[in-house]
Formats: structure tokens, C-alpha cells, sequence
């Protein structure tokens, strides 16, 4: 008989959930393009979207309600495109934004993006960030009280 070691805090890994960031040509109509072919050939909802763009290319960071069909369209529709897990954190009072980052830098842990997710059904505010260790942030925040939020909450 085999024994599981007892959960610990250094064993525990948090809740990720996929993160698109998906390279578009800069030219009227591509996001469009983009967001329309996931509402209608996936049924796939937007849950946090970011825009960072340049004269001639945009990066369209996203979190989409079914990540693994949106993956398919994006293929079949040879968008050029990678995919990571991020971190998904819920904001309230004491746990405000300015908290989870204060935390995060006595960790000496550098945020890479951080941006909002459309409102929640609680009323909640979440955040999507990804930093240069997301396990140990997510063990960080935990310890802190923060909520963090897998692919199933963000299914409504």
C-alpha cells in the first residue's frame, strides 16, 4: 500500500488557465476577423481581452471561455499564435491590486502582463497576470488570501 505524502504549501500548484496571445497583421477588420470566428464557428465567449499594438502587427492577449476549441479554430484558420498558463486572481477589499503587487515584490517576482477580465457574475474583479514563476506567485497569493480562478470558473 503506497502512501501520499501530505499536502504541503511548497507541493501545492494553483489553478492556471489558458492564455492566448495571438499575432495579428495591423490592418482594419483582422480583430474582427478574429473574434467572430470564435462567437460563430465555437460558441466561445471572450473573458479578458488586451490589444497591444504597433504600426505594422497587433498581440491580442485573450482568455476564452473554451480554450482547447478555440485552439482548433485558431489552427484551421492558421492565425499565428501561442498559448501559455496564466494566473487568474480575484480582487476585493484587502486584496486590492496594489496588494497583490506588493506581495509579488516581496517574492522578488516580476510581473510580465497583467490585465482585467470582463466583470463576473459576483461582481467580482479579476485580474489575468503572468510573472517569471506562476506557481510560486500562486502559492504567494494563496497564502495571502487571495481567490484564484481556474478554466472551470470561467465557464458561466
Amino acid at each position: 500500500m503506497s502512501m501520499m505524502p501530505p499536502d504541503t504549501e511548497l507541493g501545492y500548484a494553483p489553478p492556471m488557465v489558458h492564455h492566448f496571445s495571438v499575432f495579428l497583421d495591423n490592418r482594419v477588420g483582422k480583430l474582427l476577423e478574429l473574434l467572430g470566428g470564435l462567437s460563430d464557428e465555437g460558441n466561445i465567449e471572450v473573458r479578458a481581452i488586451s490589444i497591444l499594438d504597433s504600426s505594422d502587427y497587433a498581440v491580442i492577449r485573450l482568455l476564452v471561455d473554451k480554450p482547447h476549441t478555440a485552439r482548433e479554430i485558431l489552427e484551421r484558420h492558421e492565425f499565428a499564435f501561442c498559448d501559455t498558463d496564466v494566473l487568474v486572481a480575484e480582487l476585493g477589499k484587502d486584496h486590492e491590486l496594489h496588494h497583490l503587487c506588493k506581495f509579488l515584490l516581496s517574492a522578488e517576482l516580476n510581473i510580465h502582463f497583467l490585465y482585467p477580465t470582463t466583470p463576473r457574475p459576483n461582481g467580482q474583479s479579476t485580474v489575468v497576470l503572468s510573472t517569471d514563476d506562476n506557481t510560486l506567485a500562486g502559492q504567494v497569493l494563496r497564502r495571502k488570501g487571495f481567490r484564484l480562478l481556474g478554466e472551470a470558473d470561467l465557464e458561466i
